[in-house]
């Protein structure tokens, strides 16, 4: 099917579908249908009625021989790696914003240079302070805000910690990046204009490629590169060892070259988790920026003056 009539299918479920996962809103006396209602599918009546909840937040009953499943991915996907949860820290104190780590990203999802998964903040907690850098990843949160809100069960979080996006459910609603507090997700106004897939290999939301246009797309933890016994790219591309991913349940993270106790390294370099207190409880841990290694000057090489000084503007620097 072609770009055009992928575009065409989302809108046509946009209009005719009401989409369903509401049971918290349809209480104990409805009956939730992880479907959507489309009379044009030639279904026949049943009888039987089923509540949908709409994309205005109605709730309908329709006849159960009007619905239709939507597309889902493979159980293996969804469930996740047995015994696996994963984890990443992130060590302020060695960043220089040298953004290896997100071509590295760029490279492993395919994703354009328009498209970036991995933000970069300067910040400064005082006007005494000195300003330092802060990548910002999807945080993988163990109560994630965005899984509660996706009418079509897109977004979804796994056993082994990771929240994926299934682009073949994604109907580009937006109520994920509304509901994070984090502003960790991209849409895809356009074409994203990536690699197609090789021949004969299906799409899979643990690889988070090819994207598609009208749909949301975030980090997603590499839970394929997981699989195959290998580390995300951006710890691998990152010149000085600045994240550290690993498997808590087996209480070890690596940097690539370095690998260390994950409970001992949050406990003695007193990590935190961003914003915790909204209770999402994330799955990236921060290294405070102690004794950092690089001034943080160093991080506006090879940016262009506006550039600067934006970043300078996020700091609260006059200079």
């Amino acid at each position: 099917m072609d770009t055009k009539d992928n575009n065409s299918s989302r809108r046509k479920f946009l209009k005719l579908g009401l989409a369903a996962g509401a049971t918290a809103l349809i209480g104990a006396g409805g009956k939730a249908l992880s479907a959507v209602s489309n009379p044009e599918a030639g279904g026949k009546e049943t009888g039987e009625k089923v509540k949908l909840l709409s994309p205005d937040g109605t709730l309908v009953e329709v006849d159960k021989g009007h619905c239709h499943a939507c597309p889902a991915t493979g159980k293996e996907a969804r469930q996740g790696i047995p015994n696996k949860k994963m984890v990443m820290v992130i060590d302020l104190a060695r960043c220089r914003n040298a953004r290896k780590c997100l071509e590295g990203c760029q490279g492993m999802h395919h994703l354009p240079p328009k498209i970036e998964w991995i933000k970069f903040f300067l910040l400064r907690d005082s006007k005494d302070t000195s300003p330092y850098w802060f990548p910002k990843p999807c945080f993988q949160c163990n109560n994630p805000p965005c899984v509660k809100v996706c009418p079509v069960g897109a977004t979804f979080k796994r056993t082994d910690g990771i929240v994926l996006i299934d682009n073949d459910r994604c109907i580009g609603c937006k109520f994920c990046m509304a509901a994070c507090p984090y502003s960790s997700r991209v849409f895809n106004w356009g074409n994203p204009d990536q690699d197609a897939l090789p021949e004969g290999k299906k799409y899979s939301p643990e690889t988070s490629w090819p994207q598609k246009v009208g749909t949301v797309g975030k980090c997603d933890f590499c839970p394929d590169m997981v699989r195959q016994g290998k580390l995300p790219s951006c710890v691998t591309s990152c010149p000085n060892g600045v994240y550290f991913y690993g498997d808590k349940n087996e209480d070890t993270v690596t940097n690539g070259t370095e690998t260390v106790r994950f409970s001992e390294l949050v406990q003695q370099r007193a990590a935190y988790r961003y914003m915790e207190e909204l209770g999402t409880e994330p799955g990236v841990y921060y290294l405070p920026p102690v004794n950092r290694l690089f001034d943080y000057k160093v991080g506006f090489q090879d940016l262009k003056p506006e550039e600067i000084d934006l970043y300078k503007k996020e700091a609260h620097l006059s200079e």
